[in-house]
């Protein structure tokens, strides 16, 4: 079972728009999710087309333009933003086809059809509403300043300390 880069720079990239969009000002560029979450712009933008076509984020075209939520983010569960970027987890070896070991169910077959029951409910069950929730509670904020990538500030790091 494994949750690739697809699904989790999805997911960071909804949480960054969640946080940074208020549907009255300026939408927000795809550019700035990238300088803030140091995600590639080509690979952001195949995703949020996925995630547009998906309805989970509206796009506005030309000079300023830039993406909002599709819809409020209470609305949006974690399960649809991973499978509408064409993310599938799934813990068993089979996918599902019960042909484990030698064409047959393997012995624990169940045991992993169970765990993937229990994270498709548990994705299904939070919101991008509840993750801006919990990042505010443990004392997260909307940055305010232009912060380099995380890449260039550990660059700056190194050299201010050689």
């Amino acid at each position: 079972m494994r949750l690739t880069t697809k699904g989790r720079f999805a997911v960071t990239a909804m949480m960054d728009l969640a946080l940074h969009d208020n549907h009255k000002d300026q939408p927000i560029s795809l550019a700035s999710i990238c300088e803030r979450q140091d995600i590639s712009l080509s690979y952001m933008e195949q995703l949020f087309s996925r995630l547009r076509r998906s309805g989970l984020v509206t796009s506005i075209r030309g000079p300023g333009g830039g993406y909002h939520l599709g819809r409020h983010m209470s609305r949006i569960s974690i399960i649809e933003i991973i499978w509408a970027v064409d993310e599938h987890m799934d813990a068993t070896l089979c996918k599902g086809g019960e042909n484990c070991q030698n064409q047959n169910r393997c012995l624990t077959h169940d045991l992993w059809s169970d765990l993937n029951k229990k994270m498709l409910d548990y994705l299904g069950s939070v919101s991008l509403g509840d993750l801006v929730a919990r990042y505010a509670s443990r004392g997260g904020f909307i940055p305010t300043i232009k912060m380099p990538p995380r890449r260039a500030r550990a660059k700056a790091a190194s050299r201010s300390s050689a």
